[in-house]
Formats: C-alpha cells, structure tokens, sequence
C-alpha cells in the first residue's frame, strides 16, 4: 500500500479563471478597472474599445460608447460622459434599434436623476424624444411583450468578460438565457 508522507500536501491543480478566449484583454482590463473604482482609466478604455468596434463596424460599440460615459460621469467629468452616452444612443438611433435607444436612454436618465444632474438628464430625454418617431412610445409599451426581469435573477457581472450587466441592457435570447451587451456571451439567469 502506497503511503503519502505526513508533510506533502498533494499535487492540486490551480483553479483558472473562466474566461473565453476571444475575449478582448482590453474589454476584460475595462471590466476589471470599474470593477475597482478606477474610473477614468475605465472610460478610456471603454473609448478606445468603442472607438475601434466603431471602425470594425462591431455592433458592441453602442454599448461601449454607454459604458464609457458611466465611467466618466462617476469620475466626475460629466461633460465627456454626456458626450459619450450621446454617441451610443445616437448609433442605436441611426441604426433604427429604437427599442435599445429607449432602455438605455431611459438608464442613462435614471443615473443621471440620481446624481442630481437634472439638466443632463433633460438633455438625453430631449435626445430620446428627437430620435423617435411621434407616437412610438406609446405603440412600443403597448407592442412589446411585458418585461419579466424581475423574476429573472442576472449575476452582477458576466461570466465571459467581467462586464457589468444590468437587466434593461440585456437582450434576452430565450427566458433563461441573456446575451452580455460587451462580449456577446451567453448569461443564464436564474
């Protein structure tokens, strides 16, 4: 009978993160900054991820342009934030996503109500109202099916790219599953 010395501990494997492979380092490096607080380095980033979607013609970068004007909001450089979050609402707007423009616009106005930033707030509203058609609020409440997020429970983070994940910003794939608006994996609600 084999024996293991009393003062060896065995050979165990180091547990590796679970990240997919083609995963931007980048776009993992711009999870982990805001993760951390680091908010201006989060939003440049978030920019130059935004930036190069942009030139790929990516449809990720909507929704980079949204994060990276967070970033700049919390980092108290509001000005720069405002601008990003027009560039994603006004690509949505331009590619006629006028569903996404009204879920994120509609986020957007809530952070910014919460930091008491009413007049930015009026200005993504107005952004909003411009960018749809007369009458499309009140036909799109009526036409989509109800949102069941509620019972629907999202983990804080996408397990692909560390991305924060907020329910108004997923689009669902089927009723357990959503899709991370930065890297495109698959997220299984609970």
């Amino acid at each position: 009978m084999f024996r293991r010395p009393f003062n060896r501990r065995p050979f165990v494997r180091p547990i590796q993160r679970a990240v997919r492979p083609d995963v931007h380092p980048l776009l993992a490096r711009a999870n982990q900054l805001m993760a951390a607080g680091n908010f201006p380095a989060a939003a440049q980033a978030y920019e130059q991820l935004a930036f190069g979607a942009q030139q790929r013609g990516i449809p990720r970068d909507a929704h980079l342009y949204l994060q990276a004007g967070r970033c700049r909001i919390l980092a108290g450089q509001v000005e720069a934030g405002l601008t990003n979050l027009t560039q994603g609402l006004e690509i949505f707007a331009r590619r006629g996503n006028l569903a996404q423009l009204k879920k994120s616009g509609e986020l957007a106005i809530a952070d910014l109500k919460q930091r008491n930033l009413t007049a930015e707030a009026a200005e993504i509203e107005n952004l909003i109202v411009s960018s749809l058609p007369a009458g499309l609020s009140q036909a799109a409440e009526t036409a989509s099916p109800p949102l069941v997020e509620k019972s629907r429970l999202l983990p804080t983070s996408c397990p692909s790219c560390g991305g924060p994940l907020r329910p108004g910003e997923v689009e669902w794939l089927d009723e357990a599953t959503g899709e991370c608006p930065y890297c495109g994996g698959a997220i299984r609600a609970e």
